[in-house]
């Protein structure tokens, strides 16, 4: 048996699946130490103080400093509460966020699992996230954990109807769910990207008047779908001390929050896939065609890693400078603003496909 056929059998398959699952999670999990630097560092500067300055130098090492206090301390579980849920809360919320890395396309050809239905996979990956919450808190035995998990799940499902939506306008704009063949089609340059009306000369740049607001919304629904502030009513600590997080510590309160982090840098890739174009560069250069497969690759990741480093600064800039909703103004926006605005939004995308550009 030849080296290329060894990989052609199951064991050889399943090793080489294991080793891209790998070289996904693990620069990732690096990355999110420098992600939640970068978080403390904005916050810092905003408020015109130097945040994190002592472990290492210029303060790097702090998150890894923060990871080895959280590893050490006591696992502690409350009289009354339910052990298992209690433990299993952490691990369900940070495995969901890990999971929905597999379709996302980091340049021409490198994505763990290439389906054709990668925006459905996400959706649904997304909408389980919310039972760790509402297990966490529900099995801490404890009416502020209980009220903050009651607060996240109505919280939750209020926006994904409206991210639904935006991703609706997106799937009509491209006539695709697989989301390699959503930034192929934003091919050619920033002008083709999908916030812009999704290329096809000038027929569809007047979508940009209907796309550039399902980013904005897109953008804020995700802010709602990670419990991030503004909207971070389920752990208000000026309310609910620390919400569906009041009893854990240790590990399993670590795990709580390296999944919300993996999920806001989730959303920020998908903010970059669905309207800036995922991989592709703002401007098209015929030259990089010529590059070998791999070459094309890292410029693809690099682009693609700067508007994710992008968005997540415009998420920190949001936490430092917006103050928190009441709750009702929470529900108010997603159900009685974002709700009708994609919904229309929805229509015009879809009549504008059918009437105009079939017609011209």
């Amino acid at each position: 048996m030849g080296a290329n056929s060894f990989w052609t059998t199951p064991v050889g398959w399943t090793l080489l699946t294991l080793g891209e699952i790998m070289l996904v999670i693990l620069p990732l999990l690096v990355a999110l130490a420098f992600f939640m630097l970068a978080d403390r560092k904005i916050w810092a500067g905003v408020q015109m103080r130097k945040g994190p300055n002592v472990v290492g130098p210029f303060g790097l090492l702090q998150s890894f400093a923060d990871l080895l206090k959280f590893i050490l301390k006591e696992i502690i579980v409350p009289d009354g509460a339910d052990k298992f849920v209690f433990l299993l809360a952490p691990v369900l919320t940070f495995s969901l966020a890990m999971v929905g890395w597999a379709v996302i396309p980091f340049a021409p050809g490198w994505v763990v699992a290439n389906i054709n239905v990668g925006i459905l996979y996400l959706l649904a990956m997304s909408s389980l996230g919310v039972y760790g919450v509402i297990m966490g808190g529900w099995a801490s035995n404890s009416k502020y954990p209980f009220l903050g998990s009651l607060r996240s799940a109505a919280q939750m499902v209020s926006y994904e109807v409206s991210i639904g939506f935006v991703i609706i306008t997106v799937i009509l704009l491209t006539g695709t769910m697989s989301l390699s063949g959503i930034i192929e089609h934003q091919a050619g340059g920033f002008w083709n990207w999908n916030v812009f009306g999704g290329g096809h000369g000038l027929n569809n740049l007047a979508l940009s008047v209907v796309m550039i607001p399902m980013a904005v919304i897109f953008f804020i629904s995700a802010l709602a779908e990670t419990n991030r502030p503004p909207f971070d009513l389920p752990e208000a600590e000026s309310e609910l001390v620390a919400g569906h997080l009041v009893e854990y510590s240790s590990s399993p309160y670590l795990l709580f929050m390296i999944g919300e982090l993996v999920s806001i840098v989730l959303m920020c890739a998908m903010i970059s896939i669905l309207f800036f174009g995922g991989w592709q560069a703002p401007v098209d250069f015929s030259f990089v065609h010529q590059w070998g497969p791999i070459a094309q690759g890292f410029y693809g990741l690099f682009w693609f890693s700067l508007k994710i480093c992008f968005f997540f600064f415009m998420f920190a800039m949001v936490k430092a400078v917006v103050p928190r909703y009441r709750y009702d103004q929470l529900m108010r926006l997603g159900w009685k603003v974002f709700l009708p605005i994609t919904g229309i939004a929805v229509l015009l995308v879809a009549g504008w496909k059918v009437y105009w550009l079939v017609a011209a």
